[in-house]
């Protein structure tokens, strides 16, 4: 039995074939292909963040904000509950990204913007005085640091 003989490199049979340095082209074009689109999705989250936070410093109270609140506290009673959460924004939007809140200081109202102070201030003449109280609290804490802020009324 005769052993097949191993084809010589440049070989016809062999012709054509992939060089590594192609390979590696198409690897490093995929990649800036991926970092381009990482790239693009970024800026997009960026752009909406952007959106939101100033549809959050342009929003203002609601017209119908007593009715609102009055419905909400009442059926809140009527479940037996004694407080309710009006608000919900990113700590990003405060001054200190919600460090004060998060470390309960009394000046957390100090770090407020937009519509979250619009909505402190509306409490402060209208509800305080009527007895109802205001806390601040962070909700979640995405990757260790504080994300959400609560707004809950209480009474």
């Amino acid at each position: 039995m005769t052993q097949p003989v191993p084809e010589e490199p440049g070989s016809p049979q062999f012709e054509g074939l992939i060089r590594p340095e192609e390979l590696r082209k198409i690897t490093e074009d995929k990649e800036m292909a991926e970092l381009r689109q990482a790239l693009e999705h970024q800026k997009k989250i960026e752009s909406e963040q952007k959106d939101v936070y100033q549809a959050f410093l342009t929003q203002h109270i609601h017209p119908e904000a007593k009715a609102r609140v009055t419905a909400a506290v009442r059926r809140a009673a009527e479940r037996g509950e004694k407080e309710i959460q009006v608000l919900s924004f990113s700590s990003e939007f405060c001054t200190d990204s919600g460090r004060a809140i998060n470390n309960f200081e009394p000046d957390w109202p100090e770090t407020l913007t937009g519509f979250a102070r619009e909505a402190y201030d509306a409490w402060d003449r209208n509800l305080r005085p009527l007895g109802y109280k205001l806390r601040a609290q962070i909700l979640n804490y995405p990757n260790g640091m504080p994300g959400d802020v609560g707004m809950i009324l209480y009474w």
